[in-house]
């Protein structure tokens, strides 16, 4: 079998890397959309619109071999969702919205493969510090909030304001592995170590 990742993600790449898959990487190059009736509606619909994607755009002999996994990640704040800031004046309130408050994270996972398609999520609650703003704008500087849900890496700088969290920290990166796992193995892919 052949294991795809339809994300240009680093993050997602890494994590798949780190539990021993052995993928290739197509980036998906869907339009996101952020109305849904739910967060969690959202990521699962996402997440499965760029696997198909990637799938039903390989040559129709490659697609018996494939199994391509999809994954997007949403923040919702006082029931508002979240996306990746549009600028730096929008990371800026986003932040600042998010100071301390906690918020939850929804990422979605799919797999599609000729053997059909399954998708879930998974949610995390992540409680933010009192942030000044100069340390928002400190962190802005740095570039890492631009491409983020809810404008801030866990796994980077911005972990030291983060006071905790509830549930999976591999869902709160990118990729809830723990869900994913199950599901390429009733595909028969497994990592290389097990």
């Amino acid at each position: 079998m052949r294991l795809i990742l339809a994300s240009g993600s680093a993050r997602r790449r890494d994590l798949m890397t780190m539990c021993g898959y052995e993928f290739s990487v197509i980036p998906c190059a869907a339009e996101e959309e952020h109305t849904a009736a739910s967060p969690a509606e959202l990521v699962e619909r996402l997440s499965l619109a760029k696997a198909r994607a990637v799938f039903e755009a390989l040559p129709e002999d490659e697609k018996t071999e494939a199994v391509v996994v999809g994954s997007d990640t949403v923040v919702a704040l006082e029931g508002r969702i979240i996306g990746k800031p549009a600028d730096e004046a929008d990371a800026f309130d986003i932040l600042k919205a998010e100071s301390g408050k906690t918020n939850v994270v929804f990422t979605g996972v799919a797999v599609v493969s000729a053997a059909g398609e399954s998708v879930a999520h998974d949610e995390a609650t992540v409680r933010f510090a009192e942030l000044t703003d100069d340390e928002i704008n400190a962190y802005i500087a740095t570039g890492e909030p631009m491409d983020k849900a809810g404008a801030y890496a866990i796994q980077g700088r911005f972990s030291l304001f983060i006071n905790g969290i509830e549930g999976s920290y591999h869902t709160v990166v990118g990729l809830p592995v723990h869900l994913l796992y199950p599901m390429l193995a009733a595909r028969g892919v497994k990592p290389k170590w097990l």
